[in-house]
Formats: C-alpha cells, sequence, structure tokens
C-alpha cells in the first residue's frame, strides 16, 4: 500500500528545527524556563515545603516560558500579541474620532485663505495711499 505524505504549499511557514524537533526559540525558552523553576524546586524542597507544592511552585514559575515558547496566534508571538492588546487598551486613545480630508473641502479652504490674503493686501495698499498723500 502507499502512504501519503502531506507537504505544505507555503515553504515560509516551515520553520527549522534544530535539536529533538524544536526550533532555536524553543529550545531557549525552555532552556530558561528549567534554569529558573528547577531551583525554586530545590530551594523550596530544602526549606521544608512539601515536594507537591514546591512542584506546583515550581510548573507556575515555568509556565510563561513554556507560553512565550509554544504560543503563535496569525504568526505573531506572545510578546507580540501582548504588545498588540497593551497598545490598544492602554496607550491609544479609546475614541477615535472620523475625521476625513477631502479635496472639495480643502479647495473651500485655499479659497477662503487667498480672500484673506487679499484682503490684507489690499489693506496695506490702502494705508500706503493714505500716507502718501
Amino acid at each position: 500500500m502507499a502512504s501519503y505524505i502531506t507537504i505544505p504549499r507555503d515553504l515560509s511557514k516551515v520553520k527549522t528545527k534544530v535539536i529533538f524537533n524544536l526550533t532555536k526559540r524553543q529550545l531557549v525558552c525552555f532552556g530558561s524556563g528549567a534554569a529558573v523553576g528547577v531551583p525554586v524546586f530545590f530551594i523550596l524542597k530544602n526549606i521544608g515545603v512539601e515536594i507537591s507544592n514546591a512542584v506546583m511552585v515550581m510548573m507556575v514559575i515555568m509556565i510563561p516560558f513554556f507560553l512565550f515558547a509554544m504560543y503563535e496566534r496569525n504568526g505573531q508571538h506572545l510578546e507580540k500579541v501582548l504588545g498588540n492588546i497593551i497598545e490598544v487598551r492602554f496607550k491609544r486613545p479609546k475614541e477615535r474620532p472620523y475625521g476625513t480630508n477631502n479635496y472639495y473641502s480643502c479647495l473651500l479652504r485655499q479659497r477662503e485663505a487667498r480672500k484673506e490674503v487679499k484682503q490684507i493686501v489690499s489693506k496695506g495698499n490702502v494705508q500706503k495711499e493714505r500716507k502718501i498723500t
């Protein structure tokens, strides 16, 4: 019997694996999680905390590292998603008024500005004529 292997059409989504079928990002995040979590476990175990409680604390400490390694939504990793959420919720204003700058209103403003300039220039000419006479 023939067995079929699916090949992705978009090769840009294929990630290069380094060791144990993990990417570099995953290796770094898992390694840093282990570097932080395992010593915490041994410290808690040595000071007299029950092993099950020490394991739970270690797991809670290591979960963010695992999330940063594995979570991906729409091609964006967790830090990008969190950055976007923070920017939308806290940095940008809640109300964004809709404003347009269409060509017709621009022409009207330009016409009004030219009228104002002509009035200023004509007043200046009148004042000069008065000074001369």
